[in-house]
């Protein structure tokens, strides 16, 4: 939360119990740094992209999510709604 930056391969991934709009939604608040926030189902296509501005009180995806995938700014072009993502790790469920 008080980072001043953040490297291109860091992100952060929060994965929720179930897909949900309220659940996945996030804030800004004392964040020191924008952010890409990618919004991911639990058939892992992307629901929702958006620049999240520091200071911004929230942010909550257009669809239900059940993965937030919060990286850097220069990131946001990577992703579109209605891709599909794939995680290495077996043990996001």
């Amino acid at each position: 939360m008080f980072r001043r930056d953040l490297a291109t391969d860091e992100g952060l991934l929060l994965v929720q119990k179930r897909e949900n709009r309220t659940e996945s939604a996030i804030h800004m608040l004392f964040m020191l740094i924008d952010l890409t926030v990618v919004w991911i189902d639990a058939s892992y296509h992307i629901v929702d992209v958006k620049l999240a501005q520091r200071w911004h009180l929230a942010y909550a995806p257009q669809s239900p999510a059940k993965y937030v995938l919060e990286l850097p700014v220069d990131r946001f072009s990577e992703f579109k709604i209605g891709d599909q993502l794939q995680f290495n790790e077996t043990n996001l469920d």
